[in-house]
């Protein structure tokens, strides 16, 4: 493998071939906004470009610059982002632009180092800001790098260990003059053309150079341990209506969909031994009395974490009073201008669908 020989052909390669994204500059530009590229690669963590995309435009839209996020409510930003997932991202975006503006002027830190000191930065964003906003030779390694270089070298440790080996590799190949557009450039060869399923090997132009593409079986390569099932949770979430109005409540600071509005439910977040009985909501005690009509399950509503699958069941009643409980009580018909997390909006969904029926 010729490290120098790679470079220029992968740059050569992104010059004709590159992705326009709205947050990018041209390749060979000398900068990129950096708000335009935190803010990116934020919502890129563990989410694809094409969901990323409308979510960006949004937030460039109600908030172009740091200083304006900065500034913007909380639940605004929070109602924004519902529907992306990983909410903990939501709530450090919102600390990170505040840092920002307040601390920084409103500039952020060019180098990789001081990038790292700020919230919900880690090495892989810090290194992604540095060198595609600032041009600091930085190494970049996301999922399609490892993958790529994974099998420009068929490196057979499977991952995560193999990200040792997988950013050596990948500082030996990073050209110091070009480094953010070689990580793009790498970015979107392995979006694009070598990709997980049926790499396009015929047009890669790393393909005399891939010891994988010589071994005719590309996709052996990264090597993963197999994945066992996901454990399995169930719960239930209350569509508690009064008046044409449903109750929403906030859920924790920390923890699973925290900050978010959401339908009362109960501790489902938290796995439960076999066999055991959970704890009533916390909220439940404020209804007693206060509820009319049957409590039917009309539904259940199948969602998939990071780590666990959950099977949640959605119970309708009507509300007599509306009790002293700290929640929000929200327009039906206005459900979807709430910032639902997909969780509750597929609930709430369920709910409507069925008033519909009835009405």
């Amino acid at each position: 493998m010729n490290p120098g020989s790679i470079a220029s052909e992968l740059l050569r390669w992104y010059e004709a071939h590159a992705r326009m994204l709205p947050w990018r500059a041209p390749p060979g530009a000398p900068r990129t906004n950096p708000y335009r590229v935190w803010l990116s690669e934020i919502m890129l963590q563990q989410t694809t470009v094409a969901a990323v995309q409308p979510y960006f435009a949004k937030f460039i839209e109600n908030w172009p610059t740091v200083e304006a996020l900065a500034a913007a409510d909380d639940d605004d930003v929070m109602a924004a982002w519902a529907g992306l997932g990983y909410y903990a991202r939501a709530r450090n975006l919102i600390a990170c632009a505040k840092i920002v503006a307040e601390d920084h002027g409103g500039r952020f830190p060019e180098t990789e180092t001081a990038l790292r000191d700020l919230p919900g930065i880690g090495d892989y964003t810090a290194a992604a800001i540095a060198a595609i906003a600032f041009g600091e030779a930085a190494i970049v390694v996301d999922a399609n790098i490892e993958r790529v270089i994974a099998r420009l070298e068929t490196i057979d440790t499977p991952l995560p260990k193999a990200r040792r080996e997988i950013r050596a590799a990948a500082e030996t190949l990073t050209p110091p003059d070009r480094a953010g557009d070689f990580a793009q450039a790498m970015m979107d060869l392995g979006a694009a053309i070598c990709t997980s399923r049926n790499p396009a090997c015929g047009i890669c132009p790393l393909s005399e150079q891939c010891a994988a593409a010589a071994s005719g079986e590309p996709e052996a390569w990264p090597v993963r341990k197999s994945k066992g099932p996901k454990p399995q949770r169930h719960g239930t979430a209350y569509w508690l209506e009064h008046q044409g109005d449903v109750l929403l409540v906030r859920r924790p600071g920390k923890g699973m969909l925290g900050g978010m509005r959401a339908l009362p439910s109960d501790n489902w977040c938290a796995p439960a031994k076999t066999g055991a009985k959970l704890d009533p909501p916390d909220w439940a005690p404020a209804f007693a009395g206060a509820l009319s009509g049957p409590r039917r399950v009309i539904g259940t509503v199948d969602h998939v974490f990071t780590h666990f699958a959950l099977t949640l069941d959605v119970v309708t009643t009507k509300v007599l009073t509306r009790p002293d409980i700290d929640g929000e009580w929200w327009p039906v018909g206005r459900i979807e201008e709430a910032g639902l997390p997909t969780l509750f909006a597929k609930a709430a969904k369920l709910a409507r669908a069925l008033e519909e029926e009835t009405e």
